[in-house]
């Protein structure tokens, strides 16, 4: 793809910043002395770097690549995409304050921590097997998409790649821990965000503007392109109770939401991250329809279609950046998912098998929770290189965590009484059914979140409906 030259600037570029982020997560680890600094980054972590942690982990390397990519291929129908996320952002404002609130009163770690304070004991099997199912292969999925720019950019083996990432990256965590993740986010999320938007502006001159593009040739039998109802009404559901679902659950969010230094920093930052995650998330679609229409691209896979418009348009220096970017936006969600699914192993597998000394012990905890990093480094890198069906695992881990916890969690923030015994069987019946339905193939097609979810749902009345036991308000 590039030049020899080229591709030495761009190996010298890659590898400094590799070094960059494991220095940056040294400096931490002489800081970081109790098991809430390593997991919870100390609950201090101010405005700035709180915002930008927010939209680091919303806006990943599928985003750019793949908003992209849809943008490039179906039009402007597919800035619902970045709506699904951005109208369940809206509706988990609503939520913020409250799962804050449990998470200072409790000293919270995990979303399981939550579910068990509200509904027992038995929360935590199913809520803990979704999270690691779902963060480790989400967390293997961010090694072989930084693999893949390796083999891009330097012709590297997919094998030697997804290794080379797992090496950095868990060094990076194991060193730094969420304290580590959240400033290297705060770097890297002001890189891609001003990255992208610079690459926005670029790509709309080169195509000439929107006067060109809406006289576009190619929107010959085409004419639905350019507007945002050219999508159908079943891809909209999917990502509005997929993507959008998921967001409701997604353990990083609510680590976050925990580690801020107060509720309205909390608060604050997630809405103008809500924001900001639309309008980054959004320009990637639009990259892709203004260079599908005013540049004259000829992208054989359209999955390529972020090298393509960097090669037409910028000079090397640019490149660079952009390249950057790009794995500034892997990174900075691949540590978030590591550190979310490392803290679950620590917190819901380990940790309730100590006595009640050892569990109460900080310097333990502090390096079962590095050895937590490793096991789930382990876990990510063997389903990267050995699960032929990795994006399928991820599916399956999503809708286990929409299907089992989203219906039990919802309920548990709104209510002050629950069903526990009802709200431990929708968690069974829905992650149930969700694996069930992947497991003989999605029968007609049918997303297995349409199956375990409205299960979920029709447990809900009664999950409402408490008995004699009440669960802790």
């Amino acid at each position: 793809m590039f030049s020899a030259a080229d591709t030495f600037v761009l190996s010298v570029v890659v590898v400094l910043c590799a070094l960059g982020l494991i220095g940056l997560s040294y400096y931490f680890f002489r800081q970081i002395k109790t098991y809430d600094d390593f997991n919870m980054a100390g609950r201090a972590t101010g405005m700035f770097p709180m915002i930008c942690t927010l939209v680091g982990t919303a806006v990943g390397g599928s985003t750019l690549l793949g908003f992209m990519s849809k943008g490039f291929q179906q039009g402007l129908g597919q800035m619902w995409l970045p709506g699904a996320i951005t109208i369940a952002g809206i509706l988990l404002l609503f939520l913020v304050r409250r799962i804050r609130a449990y998470g200072e009163r409790f000293k919270m770690v995990t979303l399981a921590d939550f579910m068990v304070n509200r509904y027992g004991d038995g929360a935590r099997l199913p809520t803990v097997i979704s999270m690691v199912c779902a963060y480790s292969a989400i967390t293997g999925m961010q090694f072989v998409a930084i693999a893949t720019v390796l083999n891009l950019l330097f012709d590297l083996k997919m094998a030697h790649g997804i290794m080379l990432t797992w090496l950095v990256l868990t060094l990076k965590t194991y060193l730094g821990g969420l304290k580590a993740v959240i400033w290297s986010d705060a770097i890297l999320g002001t890189l891609q965000t001003l990255g992208i938007f610079l690459l926005l502006a670029i790509v709309y001159q080169a195509s000439g503007g929107w006067e060109n593009i809406a006289i576009s040739d190619k929107l010959t039998g085409q004419e639905d392109f350019l507007s945002l109802t050219g999508i159908d009404t079943s891809d909209l559901f999917i990502y509005l109770l997929t993507i959008g679902g998921y967001q409701f659950v997604r353990q990083d969010l609510w680590q976050r939401f925990w580690a801020a230094k107060n509720a309205q920093v909390a608060y604050t930052s997630y809405s103008v991250a809500v924001v900001f995650n639309f309008l980054v998330a959004g320009a990637a679609v639009l990259i892709g329809c203004f260079a599908y229409l005013g540049m004259n691209l000829s992208v054989a896979n359209p999955d390529l279609t972020f090298y393509a418009v960097l090669k037409a348009t910028l000079p090397l220096p640019m490149i660079a950046l952009m390249i950057v970017v790009l794995l500034a936006t892997v990174v900075s969600c691949a540590d978030s998912f590591f550190i979310a699914g490392a803290s679950s192993i620590a917190n819901d597998i380990i940790r309730p098998r100590l006595n009640t000394q050892k569990a109460q012990d900080n310097q333990l905890l502090l390096r079962l929770s590095r050895h937590s990093v490793v096991i789930m480094s382990l876990l990510s890198a063997g389903l990267a290189l050995y699960a032929p069906k990795l994006v399928s695992i991820w599916i399956l881990g999503s809708a286990m965590l929409v299907c089992g916890v989203l219906v039990p969690a919802i309920a548990a923030l709104l209510a002050k009484e629950l069903n526990r015994t009802a709200g431990i069987l929708a968690m069974w019946t829905g992650l149930g059914s969700a694996v069930g339905w992947q497991l003989i193939g999605q029968p007609f097609g049918i997303h297995p979140i349409f199956i375990g979810l409205p299960i979920a749902l029709l447990l809900l009345p009664v999950i409402l409906s408490p008995r004699q036991q009440k669960a802790r308000a």
